[in-house]
């Protein structure tokens, strides 16, 4: 099979698993409609409840906390869109007018996960001399490697073409400077919990392209949930696959141990739940909010973004999510880096809860 046919499968597979999804969730809840420009949940994931009604206390001042989620780059040599969209997302955030305090990228920074993938993404971050802080959690291209011979052409045939799974984490660690897969980010007193994919089908076939976390990560997320938590500030945890419908676990293309964590979030009112994965296109209509205990975003594609039918439609588009944190609210914006607008069909006001 090439590779072309295996991504190509690999996107069918998880087409039906949100297919799948969005009918489990229009069975479970009703769906609604009422949110800040008229969004509706996102298909992958059930347990939809309105949007929270209106802060009645004043919307006014500065943020306190502002940052961009950039997810799935995909960055490789073999395709010059990737590097090209990345360096207009990095211009457009380093000539915001606006507050950046940090970047978060959630998974799938390179497309194979290769040693040359790394290097390409980073010639091109050691372009920018002005960035914010650049954090990042492993998504499951990242993991590609196995399936890259020595010549670095795509052999599926011959996986895993001398490498591993813990190469995989070998490189990504070493790229980020990072201890572990599973990390955190403070700055002005908020907080951001990044979590990792932490196996792939060299060492776990069964977990396809879905999201392991073992009970190591699992337990430290706990623990840094009851110590950062604090009662009317919001908390963020960044993942890549999304989740599955509630009350069952994840598959392929999804995050698996999935009844666990919506239970480790479930005590606490103000989490903020980012994934990427997915690569919807803001404008095409596909909804990427879903208010559970949690609220629960998902993001679009820096490299690409992608319409309905799973297709890389809008070629010239490159997207990402402004995050701002106010006193009483928190404010997603979708951003389109090519044009540095901010949209309309993408764009949630959450007010806090104080309790």
């Amino acid at each position: 099979m090439s590779r072309r046919s295996f991504v190509r499968w690999l996107l069918l597979v998880g087409a039906a698993l949100i297919g799948l999804s969005f009918g489990l969730t229009r069975w479970l809840i009703k769906l609604t409609d009422r949110m800040t420009v008229s969004q509706a949940a996102p298909s992958p994931s059930a347990g939809v409840a309105p949007e929270p009604e209106a802060s009645a206390r004043p919307v006014t001042g500065e943020p306190l906390f502002s940052y961009f989620i950039l997810s799935d780059l995909h960055v490789t040599p073999v395709d010059r869109q990737t590097t090209d969209k990345l360096r207009l997302a990095l211009d457009d955030i380093q000539a915001f007018a606006g507050p950046v305090d940090a970047i978060m990228a959630t998974g799938d920074l390179t497309d194979t996960g290769t040693q040359r993938d790394y290097d390409q993404l980073r010639a091109v971050l050691d372009e920018y001399k002005q960035l914010p802080p650049f954090h990042a959690n492993m998504g499951n291209h990242d993991y590609y490697t196995i399936w890259i011979n020595k010549n670095n052409a795509w052999q599926q045939s011959a996986k895993p073409n001398g490498k591993s799974d813990a190469l995989s984490r070998e490189q990504f660690k070493n790229f980020m400077g990072y201890e572990r897969l599973y990390n955190e980010y403070t700055a002005n007193d908020h907080s951001i919990l990044l979590l990792s994919q932490e196996a792939y089908v060299q060492e776990m076939p069964e977990v396809g392209e879905g999201a392991w976390y073992s009970d190591a990560q699992m337990a430290w997320l706990k623990e840094r949930l009851e110590t950062l938590y604090k009662p009317g500030r919001p908390l963020f945890v960044m993942i890549h696959q999304p989740l599955p419908p509630m009350g069952s676990d994840g598959g392929s293309h999804q995050l698996i141990r999935a009844k666990e964590f919506r239970a480790l979030l479930r005590p606490y009112s103000n989490i903020f739940v980012f994934c990427g994965h997915r690569h919807m296109d803001f404008d095409n209509g596909t909804p990427h909010y879903v208010q559970e205990t949690f609220h629960f975003f998902h993001n679009s594609s820096v490299s690409r973004p992608l319409n309905r039918q799973e297709q890389a439609e809008a070629k010239k588009k490159s997207q990402g999510l402004y995050v701002q944190v106010f006193e009483n609210r928190v404010v997603v914006k979708g951003r389109e880096f090519t044009s540095r607008t901010f949209l309309d069909d993408a764009s949630w006001t959450v007010p806090l809860k104080q309790a």
